[in-house]
């Protein structure tokens, strides 16, 4: 399989399952920005989200309207972050990610992704992920180039697990039908 005829092959998938969440409706999640102000007369602001569209969440991936992938990064909701607590460092970061969610006009409760990195879906970037060797544990867009994956016998393969060996990976196609289908239609 040539390069161009491998990454169309890609682009079908994407396109296939774009279409077929959106013709049953599936939930959406929002993509976001989470970005840093800089300060005004040495007043400190606080990060902004700002809303980059629509995605499904389809196990390690999400799927943008246009048939984009990208890595699950950070998860918050749009809701009023409450008072300062100061129980935890953590539990404040928490509080900063919901406050700069709901100031940002997220419809009330939705989920918002943000940290996300896109996925490769490049023939060169498929070809040079070897199903074998485990994979990248620690950079972000170091493991966001190594989730897709072409097997010997041309199927192309999706990373759902930083394990080592195939086993660490299933068909694209039948992965994504499968996450689709528990998201339109959740079991009882």
């Amino acid at each position: 399989m040539g390069d161009g005829a491998l990454e169309e092959r890609v682009q079908q998938i994407l396109r296939g399952a774009v279409q077929k969440l959106q013709a049953s409706g599936a939930r959406t999640e929002a993509l976001a920005e989470y970005r840093a102000r800089k300060p005004i007369l040495g007043i400190a602001r606080g990060p902004v989200m700002v809303a980059k569209g629509r995605v499904w969440r389809l196990g390690v991936l999400l799927l943008d309207e246009s048939g984009g992938l990208h890595t699950i990064g950070t998860i918050t909701r749009a809701v009023d972050p409450g008072r300062v607590t100061n129980q935890s460092e953590r539990a404040e970061i928490r509080r900063d990610h919901r406050r700069a969610a709901f100031q940002a006009k997220f419809a009330d409760g939705d989920t918002v992704n943000f940290d996300t990195t896109p996925v490769a879906t490049d023939a060169a970037s498929i070809r040079s992920t070897d199903p074998t060797r485990p994979g990248p544990a620690t950079s972000a867009p170091a493991a966001a180039a190594h989730l897709l994956a072409l097997a010997p016998d041309g199927t192309v393969l999706v990373r759902w697990n930083l394990q080592p060996g195939s086993t660490a990976f299933a068909p694209l196609e039948p992965y994504l039908a499968e996450r689709a289908d528990l998201l339109t239609a959740p079991p009882p």
